[in-house]
């Protein structure tokens, strides 16, 4: 069996992970990257996307809205903007990360317009990745 290393996932509101992995998946800021035990000290900083944790008792995937991920060699921790398990993401939690996206994006001044619509567009292809269209 690979080798294991520590996850832990907290946002804001809450703790929604803190477990032994195998893999964590990691939608990068700069790409997406997959992170293993031993892997380098990195810090980076999250786009919206999905961020998938596997491990021995399974794959778990949470949606993520931005933020920083901590890597070592013994486990990754991410400190997320917002965080929301995969099975418990509705229409609704997509329609207004949307909503709030596009207000950001019309609100923006003109050095910040570029990144508010790539972050919109992020997060319409977050919720097709797991099946939901922003309405």
């Amino acid at each position: 069996m690979a080798d294991t290393m520590q996850f832990d996932l907290v946002s804001p509101e809450r703790r929604l992970a803190s477990f032994g992995v195998t893999e964590v998946q990691i939608p990068g800021a700069d790409g997406d990257m997959t992170v293993m035990a031993d892997h380098a000290s990195t810090i980076t900083s999250l786009r919206p996307g999905v961020l998938t944790a596997t491990g021995p008792d399974g794959t778990r995937q949470y949606l993520v809205t931005g933020g920083f991920a901590e890597i070592s060699p013994n486990g990754t921790s991410v400190l997320a903007e917002r965080a929301i398990l995969r099975e418990d993401v509705t229409q609704a939690d997509i329609d207004g990360m949307v909503a709030e996206a596009t207000a950001a994006r019309d609100a923006a001044g003109p050095d910040a317009t570029d990144a508010a619509a790539k972050t919109l567009a992020d997060i319409i292809a977050m919720g097709g990745e797991i099946g939901i269209t922003a309405s």
